[in-house]
């Protein structure tokens, strides 16, 4: 009897690969080349080496998070190069657009569409995991997101356990000391959508109502678009600037959203979309907000605008 790994068995890990590295990355279209490339490794491996392979997903995990490694090592010093902040990756809820299509079916499943959106893809739980060293973030990752024990966490890292323990000991503490606790979903949406109607309405009091006086937005335009270079700090500056920003881009239309699975704002302009933006709560009111500007960014929710 063959002993060929199951071809349907290795094709169906993407889906779980792509969470992974999405998480490690915060990037979904790094993401997709590291599972790419964890693919061109595995068929690059002879009939012999593959029948060899005990388990084909924990092989293909350890690739993966390895390939990432890698990649969050060399993403620092890209980082260091790029024009204004950084900001993880957007997704949208696939619910609004499911294979590819809005609303529809039986298009090309779309890589955004394989993440699963929970707290762990949330853009305020991303940004922290950009705050640790490469090491923390998988060992954190694997363990207390995707629950592999130590021990694989260790073999996987080339690191021991205890090491591991560690690193994940340190992460935690700085999600504790950086993350406010979720609003419940419900509560976010009816501010956001508060918000919303203040920026229509270039309501600058009202917005300052909605913002915390200690309020940060950061945006990111990767050089390729126009945004700030610098967090705006600040409630009153934040809505004097979205103000202005709206007064510059007459036609602008502002649409409520799911952004990496809790309640944002999509900015469309000239038929496109400009802006995500992504929103994190403090006692009812909005601490921070993430505006994706870079179209290399958008690329999930550019695909799905009409032409």
């Amino acid at each position: 009897m063959s002993t060929e790994p199951d071809l349907s068995a290795v094709v169906d890990e993407r889906r779980r690969l792509i969470n992974l590295a999405y998480r490690l990355l915060g990037s979904l279209a790094e993401a997709e080349d590291a599972v790419q490339e964890t693919y061109a490794r595995w068929y690059a491996l002879s009939r012999q080496r593959q029948e060899a392979v005990l388990s084909p997903g924990a092989w293909l995990t350890t690739v993966a998070t390895r390939v990432c490694l890698d990649q969050l090592g060399s993403a620092r010093a890209r980082r260091e190069r790029y024009v204004g902040e950084w900001i993880p990756e957007p997704l949208p809820d696939r619910g609004e657009w499911i294979g590819g299509q809005a609303g529809g079916s039986g298009g090309p499943a779309d890589p955004a569409d394989w993440v699963t959106l929970d707290e762990s893809v949330s853009m305020a739980f991303l940004v922290v995991l950009e705050s640790m060293t490469p090491a923390e973030r998988v060992a954190f990752v694997l363990h207390d997101v995707f629950r592999y024990p130590f021990p694989e966490v260790a073999a996987i890292v080339g690191r021991t356990p205890a090491a591991c323990r560690q690193l994940a000991t340190s992460a935690r503490r700085r999600v504790r000391a950086a993350q406010a606790p979720a609003a419940p979903t419900g509560a976010q949406a009816g501010v956001v959508r508060e918000f919303k109607e203040a920026w229509e309405a270039r309501d600058i009091a009202a917005l300052v109502g909605l913002l915390a006086p200690d309020a940060t937005m950061t945006a990111d335009g990767g050089g390729l678009a126009g945004a700030a270079l610098r967090p705006v700090v600040g409630g009153g500056r934040i809505a004097q600037y979205l103000v202005h920003f709206a007064d510059r881009a007459p036609g602008l239309t502002l649409l409520e959203r799911s952004v990496n699975g809790r309640p944002g704002l999509v900015a469309r302009y000239g038929g496109r979309t400009a802006t995500v933006a992504a929103f994190e709560l403090v006692d009812g009111r909005i601490a921070r907000i993430w505006a994706v500007r870079n179209p290399e960014k958008l690329r999930p929710w550019t695909e799905h605008d009409p032409r």
